[in-house]
């Protein structure tokens, strides 16, 4: 059996094809993954910031701790998909990296609507004390402890 000219190139034979020019995919099939949660039902990172990469405050670190406020809580409703999962998320102090590990969200996208919400007064944002002197008593007392567990 010889192949037609308008047959498509099989996977086997060599010849590399397109993954959107297979047969077999269409606009329908499209439609169909999104439905069922496949590769099209994600939205790209960055359309969720509008393309930003840095947020209204650009002193959000991954180990800043986030808590949800009153207004963030009643206006949850009101939010976008992504946003409202952050504000209900964090009715607990959390991580930015843990929000973004929880929501299967890129760190950056997560920094910029964490800056975003927390502008909007839905967030309350605890910067870690970078500017506290180390004691080094203190800091002994920990490996004497540590050592003592271990």
């Amino acid at each position: 059996m010889t192949p037609d000219e308008n047959d498509p190139p099989s996977p086997s034979s060599g010849a590399l094809i397109r993954p959107f020019l297979a047969s077999g995919t269409g606009a329908d099939d499209g439609a169909d993954e999104a439905a069922e949660g496949g590769p099209d039902a994600t939205l790209r990172p960055f359309l969720l910031t509008s393309g930003r990469v840095e947020g209204q405050d650009s002193t959000i670190a991954i180990e800043t701790q986030v808590v949800t406020t009153d207004r963030g809580r009643t206006a949850a409703d009101q939010l976008g998909f992504e946003r409202r999962d952050i504000v209900a998320l964090c009715g607990d102090p959390l991580s930015v990296a843990e929000i973004a590990a929880q929501l299967s969200l890129h760190l950056a996208v997560v920094r910029v609507l964490v800056g975003d919400l927390s502008a909007a007064g839905h967030l309350s944002v605890h910067l870690p004390n970078t500017d506290a002197s180390t004691d080094v008593d203190t800091l002994l007392r920990v490996i004497r402890g540590l050592r003592a567990i271990g």
